[in-house]
């Protein structure tokens, strides 16, 4: 499996995951400049959730700050400001790293960074 079917594998486990707790995605790949979101997902018109989406080799998924570098972690934000000035968004936010294995289960890191 190449790397973007590796990706759209994750994002599609992920978004299952969300919808299955009654969250609605609103954007898959969102994309601002040079960064991109995996997910913004919307729970009971409160929360809004950035996730980043990893494909994991191994179970052990190990330490979810290890995931997402600090210089990914400042893009993403960026990224997530301009959606919420575009949408004017006043409520609350959360970023979760979802960790997909090969075999399709999922250990969602909620409050990641």
């Amino acid at each position: 499996m190449n790397s973007k079917s590796k990706g759209e594998f994750g994002e599609r486990i992920a978004k299952t995951h969300y919808e299955s707790l009654r969250y609605e995605v609103l954007e898959i790949n969102y994309r601002f400049k040079r960064s991109e979101i995996d997910l913004i997902v919307l729970q009971e018109e409160i929360l809004l959730i950035f996730v980043e989406v990893k494909n994991r080799s191994r179970k052990d998924f190990g330490e979810a700050e290890t995931f997402v570098s600090p210089a990914q972690q400042k893009r993403i934000k960026e990224a997530a400001e301009d959606y919420i000035y575009r949408i004017n968004w006043k409520k609350d936010i959360r970023f979760d790293i979802a960790c997909v294995s090969p075999n399709g289960e999922i250990e969602v890191f909620k409050d990641a960074f």
